[in-house]
């Protein structure tokens, strides 16, 4: 038979999906640029960028968000540390256990912020309630239903028990094995994870607010409060940066992949 002869059917994408996808992407889109028109829009019609300026060269910009990035890398380090082997094991050893885990979870989602943010005040020592990286263990629990639902969407799709045996077998430590086995698998996985923590640290608002911390978000709500057009181009800034950071994010996954395939180890 000639190869030549054989043919690929390529799915071509329906009337109905296509209405679909230009609705969503005018669902995203089109909020943000009319964000960025009132932000630069001056009374008399004219446009500027001043409310950009006013709002980068602003002391308090810099010390908000130099906070919101320290929690953000400190709980994407906890969170991914926490996760990664605990789902692994749920995978390994307890898949019955996993359900109660998942509903776990689930419970930042149900329990009201104004609950969660008394009982960390409650609950925390003495010398970490004068610190704002108290907010770091409460931002930690609540992106634990979708770091929790990434990695775990991740390892399912591998055969995890029998990798991890392979490994055990051949003397690979335990730490070998997350590091340099279960990691590189579930690399888009734990991308993800860490692109919905980061966004999740960066919007949260209620607990920093009611703990009394300038973050980010709670800044940008004060700010509001006297410069709205300033407030609106901080929220712009903010969506441009989270989107470059998935874009980052899904570049580096990309040139992995290029870099297997063309190495023929898949």
């Amino acid at each position: 038979m000639n190869k030549n002869n054989s043919s690929t059917v390529t799915a071509k994408p329906g009337l109905g999906l296509n209405a679909w996808m230009i609705a969503g992407l005018l669902f995203f889109t089109v909020p943000m640029f009319s964000a960025f028109i009132f932000s630069v829009q001056v009374g008399d019609g004219t446009y500027t960028l001043g409310a950009y300026r006013r709002m980068i060269s602003d002391p308090g910009f810099g010390e908000a968000l130099w906070i919101s990035a320290r929690l953000a890398i400190l709980t994407v380090a906890i969170a991914i540390g926490i996760m990664v082997p605990t789902v692994t094991w749920l995978h390994i050893r307890a898949q019955r256990a996993k359900r109660i885990v998942e509903f776990i979870t689930l419970l930042p989602l149900i329990i009201p912020p104004v609950v969660i943010a008394l009982g960390f005040l409650g609950s925390m020592p003495l010398w970490l309630k004068d610190s704002v990286y108290m907010l770091v263990f409460a931002y930690v629990v609540l992106s634990m239903p979708y770091t929790f639902r990434s990695i775990d969407t991740g390892l399912s799709a591998i055969d995890v028990k029998t990798l991890v045996d392979a490994a055990r077998g051949l003397g690979a430590s335990w730490r070998q094995v997350m590091v340099s086995i279960i990691g590189p698998n579930i690399q888009s996985a734990i991308f993800g994870a860490i692109f919905l923590t980061v966004a999740l640290v960066l919007g949260e608002f209620v607990i920093s607010n009611l703990l009394l911390w300038s973050t980010l978000p709670v800044w940008m709500a004060l700010v509001g409060m006297s410069d709205a057009e300033g407030a609106v181009a901080l929220s712009v800034m903010s969506l441009v940066f989270v989107w470059l950071l998935l874009m980052l994010l899904s570049s580096l996954n990309r040139r992995r992949k290029v870099r297997v395939n063309v190495g023929g180890l898949s």
